[in-house]
C-alpha cells in the first residue's frame, strides 16, 4: 500500500537478537537446465511496449524477439501481496489467504496487517523474556520453490514479497522481502526534525512519519529518535485490554502505559550556520553532513533493559542548514548481520551476504515514498534513495547468479512500483497534481528506472551460464490515481452502513493500530449490512461471523450481494458522469480453496483514474463521494479492476498457452524442471 505503512499493535522489533540457523552449501545439481526469474513490481506493459518500440529498452526487446512479450493477468485484487502470493503458490487468494494488506478481527472489526501475525514472549517478573519473539506468516499454500526443492532443485529466492518470515527452502536459500518491517514493526516509519515545524505539526503523520520540532540553544539542539516499543509495556497494555475495565479506568491506564511504551535514543545536533553543515552525535557515531548530503548506514542499539538489545541502522540526510535546519532520518532497518529475528533461511544467509557485499537495506518497503508524499523530502532526494534501493537488490541477484550454486534464481525489485506511485503525475497531464515545469524535470523518471531494469537484465544475461532461460515479469500494471473514492461514505449514503453521529476528523495510522485512536468511529453495527476495509474489499456484517452481525447466510446474503453489486456498477462521477466502477466480483465467483472464509464478500474494481480513498482504508467516512488526489502518490494499482491492469511477462521461451496469468508461473517452473504439478494449483504451464 500501499502505504499502508502500517503500525502493528504488538511491535516485532522490541526483542532479543535471535541466533540464525547454520549455513549449508547446496548439493551438486542433477539438473542441466537453469532458470532465472526477475520480477519488477508494477512494471506496466503499455510503457514497456512503448519504450521497447522506441529503442529505449534494447535488452527487453531482444529477449521478447527471442521468446515473447505478453500481458500477464494479475490477481483479482491487484495488490502486490496478493499477486506475489498467487505467483508463489500458483493459485487464487482462496488458496493462499492473502486478500489485502489488511485483515480484520471478525469479532471486533479491528484491522491488522494481513501478511504476518506477531507473537511476543511473556516476561518473568516483568523483566526476563521467557522465550523469543516470533513472526508467523499468514500466507498458506505451498510455494513452487519448496515443491521444486523437495525434488532437488537448488534455488535462491531473493526479496520476493510475502516471504517474511522466511520459510525453509529445501536445497535452497531465501532472503525475505515485504512485509519485513523496520525497528518499530512498521512498513517504514521515517523521521523529520526541523526548526520551522510548529508545535501543532509535531507528532505522527497520516501514513507513518514522526515529526519533531527542533529548538536550538545557540548552535546545539538535543532531541531523540523514537525506536521500538518496549515489549514489556506492550504486554501490560494487552493485559489491561483483557481485563475489560470500565471505559474511563481503562483509558487512564492505557494513557499511562502509552507514555512509557517507546524506547528512544537521545542525540545531539550541532549546527554550523556559516558553513551550512550539521554534526549529529548519536551513541558512538559522529556524522557531519552538508546540505543535500546523505550519511552512510549508521548502526544503532536500542536498550530495552540490560538483558535486551535491539540492533538497527539508519541513514541521515541533511535537507537544509541555512536559515532553518531540516534533518531527515530513514526508517531504522534491521541489520543484515544482526537482525531482530531471522530474515533469511538458513538464518545465517543474511550474514553471509553481508560478509560478501557489505551493508544493504533490509526493510521490505525499501524506498522513501512516505516522506515524499508528506512533502518532507523532495523528488531528487527520493530518486537518489530509490536508485540505492534498486542497486541493493540488484547486487544480491547478481551475486547469487555468480555463485553458480543454484538451478533457479528468483529475485524481485520493487523500485519500478515505487517510482510510478510517486511520479505518475508527471506523465499524466490530466492529473490534478500535474505541473508542467516539474514534468520537464522529472517526466522521464519512470522511464529512467525502466532503463535501469533493462541494464540489470543485460548484466544478468552476461552473468548466467550458457543456455540459461530468463523470465522477466511484473505482478500488475499501473493506472492514474486522480480521484479518491470514499467507499464507506457511499455505503452510508446508500443505506448499507450506519453511524450514530458524524465522525470527528480524519483518521490516521494510530487509529488503525491501537495508538490511542479509534478505527471504526461511531459506526452503528446494529444497522450496518456492509463495510469496506482495505483497498476495495467489502465485507458483509454477517450474523454468526462478525461480532455484531445482522445479515444471514443463504438468501439474504445472496440478495445483498446482488443488490450491492448492481448499485456499485451505477456509481458515477457527479462532475463528469463517468463510470467509477467497471467490475464487482463476488466471493464465490472468484475464490476457491481452504481460505474462502477469510475472503471479502465483494471485490470492487475501479476505473482508471479512481481509487479507494486513503480515509476509507483508515476507517474513515468523510463527507462527499470523491475528492481530487492532491498528493504526490499519484499512480496506483490497488482497488482497480484487475481485468484492466495486467502485468507483463517477457520470456526467452515462446508461450504455448492461450492464457497468460500470474498463477501460471508456478506450474511453469515445476514443469520446466520435470517436477510433478500439485493438483491444488489453479495455474497451467506456459511452455
Amino acid at each position: 500500500m500501499t502505504k499502508t505503512i502500517l503500525r502493528g499493535a504488538a511491535v516485532l522489533a522490541a526483542v532479543l537478537v535471535v541466533a540464525g540457523g547454520c549455513s549449508s552449501s547446496p548439493q551438486p545439481s542433477s539438473f542441466k537446465q537453469k532458470l532465472v526469474i526477475l520480477g519488477f513490481d508494477g512494471m506496466d506493459p503499455r510503457l514497456l511496449e512503448r519504450w521497447m518500440d522506441e529503442g529505449k529498452l534494447p535488452t527487453f526487446k531482444k529477449l521478447a524477439a527471442e521468446g515473447g512479450f505478453y500481458r500477464l493477468e494479475t490477481s483479482t485484487s491487484p495488490e502486490s501481496p496478493t499477486s506475489w502470493a498467487s505467483f508463489a503458490v500458483g493459485g487464487n487468494a482462496g488458496k493462499h489467504n492473502i486478500f489485502d494488506f489488511l485483515v480484520r478481527d471478525v469479532k471486533t472489526y479491528v484491522p491488522d496487517l494481513g501478511m504476518v501475525r506477531r507473537e511476543m514472549p511473556s516476561f518473568l517478573f516483568d523483566f526476563v523474556p521467557m522465550g523469543k519473539p516470533k513472526a508467523v506468516s499468514l500466507r498458506g499454500g505451498t510455494s513452487f520453490w519448496v515443491t521444486a526443492g523437495r525434488a532437488g532443485v537448488r534455488s535462491s529466492i531473493l526479496t520476493v514479497p510475502v516471504t517474511f518470515p522466511p520459510e525453509e527452502v529445501p536445497s535452497g536459500v531465501m532472503l525475505s522481502g515485504l512485509p519485513l518491517p523496520d525497528i518499530r514493526g512498521t512498513v517504514g516509519t521515517f523521521y523529520y526534525f526541523a526548526t520551522d515545524l510548529s508545535r501543532y505539526e509535531e507528532g505522527n503523520t497520516e501514513m507513518g512519519g514522526i515529526l519533531k520540532r527542533l529548538v536550538f540553544e545557540g548552535d546545539v539542539a538535543r532531541t531523540e529518535l523514537v525506536g521500538p516499543s518496549n515489549p514489556i509495556i506492550s504486554a501490560r497494555m494487552q493485559e489491561v485490554r483483557q481485563k475489560q475495565l470500565p471505559h474511563e479506568q481503562e483509558r487512564a491506564a492505557m494513557a499511562e502505559l502509552e507514555a512509557q511504551r517507546d524506547v528512544t535514543l537521545p542525540f545531539t545536533i550541532r549546527w554550523n550556520r556559516a558553513e551550512r553543515t550539521a554534526t549529529i552525535e548519536i551513541q558512538d557515531a559522529t556524522i557531519r553532513l552538508a546540505e543535500g548530503q546523505w550519511s552512510k548506514w549508521v548502526p544503532l542499539e536500542f536498550r530495552i533493559n540490560f538483558l535486551m538489545r535491539v540492533h538497527g541502522m539508519a541513514q541521515f540526510y541533511l535537507i537544509k542548514a541555512s536559515d532553518d535546519l531540516q534533518l531527515y532520518i530513514s526508517p531504522v532497518n534491521w541489520r543484515p548481520e544482526k537482525p531482530v529475528m531471522p530474515i533469511s533461511a538458513p538464518g545465517s544467509f543474511s550474514k553471509d551476504l553481508y560478509d560478501r557485499l557489505g551493508t544493504f537495506r533490509t526493510l521490505g518497503w525499501a524506498e522513501a515514498t512516505w516522506p515524499l508524499n508528506e512533502d518532507r523530502i523532495d523528488e531528487k532526494a527520493f530518486m537518489d534513495d530509490l536508485y540505492r534501493a534498486f542497486d541493493d537488490r540488484a547486487q544480491l541477484i547478481l551475486q547469487q547468479i555468480d555463485s553458480r550454486k543454484y538451478d533457479l534464481v528468483v529475485g524481485v525489485i520493487e523500485s519500478t512500483d515505487r517510482v510510478q506511485h510517486m511520479f505518475w503525475r508527471f506523465i499524466d497531464p490530466t492529473h490534478p497534481m500535474y505541473d508542467a515545469e516539474q514534468a520537464a524535470m522529472w517526466g522521464d523518471a519512470i522511464e529512467r528506472v525502466y532503463r535501469r531494469a533493462d541494464l540489470l537484465v543485460a548484466e544478468v544475461v552476461e552473468h548466467v551460464e550458457p543456455g540459461t532461460d530468463i523470465v522477466v515479469l511484473s505482478d500488475h500494471g499501473f493506472h492514474s490515481f486522480k480521484h479518491g473514492v470514499n467507499l464507506n461514505t457511499w455505503l452510508i449514503e446508500e443505506g448499507f452502513m450506519a453511524r450514530q453521529q458524524q465522525p470527528v476528523g480524519d483518521k490516521n495510522l494510530d487509529d488503525m493500530f491501537g495508538g490511542g485512536g479509534q478505527f471504526w468511529e461511531n459506526v452503528d453495527w446494529s444497522r450496518t449490512k456492509a463495510y469496506s476495509l482495505g483497498l476495495g474489499q467489502i465485507y458483509f456484517n454477517m450474523r454468526g461471523r462478525e461480532g455484531q452481525g445482522i445479515v444471514s447466510e443463504g438468501e439474504e446474503y445472496k440478495q445483498l450481494a446482488d443488490e450491492l453489486s448492481a448499485r456499485l456498477m451505477t456509481m458515477t462521477d457527479p462532475k463528469t458522469g463517468q463510470r467509477i466502477v467497471t467490475g464487482v466480483y463476488k466471493r464465490d465467483d472468484v475464490y476457491s480453496g481452504p481460505y474462502m472464509a477469510n475472503a471479502p464478500d465483494l471485490q470492487v474494481g475501479f476505473a482508471d483514474g479512481y481509487r479507494v480513498s486513503w480515509q476509507t482504508s483508515l476507517g474513515g467516512s468523510p463527507p462527499g463521494l470523491l475528492y481530487d488526489n492532491l498528493r504526490k502518490w499519484s499512480g496506483d494499482h490497488c482497488s482497480f479492476d484487475y481485468k484492466g491492469i495486467p502485468g507483463a511477462i517477457i520470456t526467452t521461451r515462446k508461450v504455448t498457452s492461450d492464457q497468460v496469468r500470474i498463477i501460471d508461473i508456478a506450474p511453469t517452473v515445476l514443469k520446466y524442471f520435470g517436477v510433478p504439478i500439485p493438483k491444488e494449483m489453479d495455474g497451467k504451464p506456459l511452455f
